[in-house]
């Protein structure tokens, strides 16, 4: 089906950046730097730059990211890790994959970001770290949820999958805490043309383990020290990423843009809860990944706008802490299983015309006012 507005566009933001990729890529490939080379190196540089870190690594994913950020803090068998159920898998199974145990923890009704009025409640002897999840383009309160860390010596490992360039009171979120972790899936602020990631730390310990988990464990290519993975961001992902990264302000800017126009809007609509306006809150400057609303009915809104060519996204429609396969029903989360129930996602990207999202908007009216 070909929508009027479609969820994403690639081929359209390809073809704006086309001569620029196109020469990237032919760079790439007729200097014959495939891994671990330059584009790799200038990408690294430019990220920890544009957060204001000491260090950054490439990966080949966001899981990886978080899964090595995890190892590097010394985590294991025996250890928790607190996090939330209302975020994409993969921030709990980074946690078992490195022997630990997940505790989940609610998220709040305004903005679906870990609550930290009940992290205290949930952390024992066993707790080594916490995993705050950036989501949907908005921070966490890392202000009380470094205090609560150093207060308990917890190492904090932030899942910024989904909120590269956003801040909390003017410092970068991805900044904050032991090591931040990064997806560069196509869909993201900053997508590549397939799998990439990153991790970034002020702490070199952190980043040194990281370089080796990447890479087999490897110091050198006759010293090996430990065992790693295949973890490397690809030479050619970092060369397109590069193009792509000088445009990231202005793409941010352009999503609290079309924000904004969702905003005025939706706002008269009952029926739906809005995410946090721009600027409505100073401490916040937020990057909109993602244009998430609360709906009544909506499963029956999510038909209507497909109908009638807007493309949305309902991305778990059952809570993580339900899933049976991942064994974390014991977990009591209310917040949770309510969104799991009323949130959709309408398109959100820089190349959407005002005009499409304007049609957007008049669809979600159109269906609430036919009842």
């Amino acid at each position: 089906m070909k929508y009027k507005v479609p969820f994403v566009n690639y081929p359209l933001q390809y073809r704006n950046l086309k001569t620029e990729i196109d020469s990237a890529v032919q760079s790439v490939l007729e200097r014959g730097d495939l891994i671990l080379r330059q584009d790799v190196e200038d990408f690294e540089k430019d990220l920890a730059s544009f957060l204001g870190v000491k260090f950054a690594v490439g990966l080949d994913d966001g899981t990886n990211a978080i899964i090595f950020a995890l190892k590097a803090a010394g985590v294991g068998p025996g250890d928790e890790v607190i996090t939330v159920s209302h975020t994409f898998v993969a921030s709990v199974a980074s946690i078992v994959h490195c022997g630990a145990t997940p505790v989940l923890i609610d998220v709040k009704e305004y903005d679906y970001l870990m609550d930290m009025d009940k992290l205290e409640k949930v952390i024992t002897p066993k707790t080594k770290a916490v995993i705050p999840v950036h989501l949907n383009g908005r921070g966490c309160d890392m202000e009380k949820l470094m205090f609560i860390a150093k207060k308990h010596n917890l190492a904090v490992v932030e899942d910024t999958a989904q909120a590269l360039g956003a801040k909390f009171k003017g410092k970068m979120i991805g900044s904050f805490g032991l090591a931040s972790t990064y997806s560069f899936y196509p869909a993201k602020i900053l997508g590549g043309v397939g799998d990439a990631g990153a991790l970034a730390t002020n702490d070199k310990e952190v980043y040194e383990q990281a370089i080796l988990l990447r890479d087999h464990g490897q110091k050198t290519k006759t010293d090996i020290v430990c065992y790693g993975f295949t973890g490397r961001l690809d030479n050619l992902h970092a060369a397109i990423l590069n193009v792509k990264f000088k445009r990231l302000p202005g793409w941010i800017e352009r999503r609290r843009e079309i924000a904004g126009i969702y905003q005025v809007g939706l706002s008269d609509l009952d029926q739906v809860g809005l995410p946090p306006a721009p600027d409505s809150d100073s401490r916040f400057f937020d990057v909109y990944q993602n244009y998430v609303l609360r709906a009544q009915e909506r499963d029956e809104l999510a038909q209507f706008l497909k109908e009638n060519g807007v493309e949305i996204l309902i991305k778990d429609p059952v809570a993580l802490h339900h899933q049976k396969g991942l064994k974390l029903e014991k977990f009591k989360l209310p917040v949770s299983e309510k969104l799991a129930q009323e949130v959709i996602s309408l398109p959100m990207y820089p190349e959407l015309s005002n005009e499409q999202v304007r049609y957007a908007i008049d669809c979600v009216k159109r269906f609430y006012s036919n009842g």
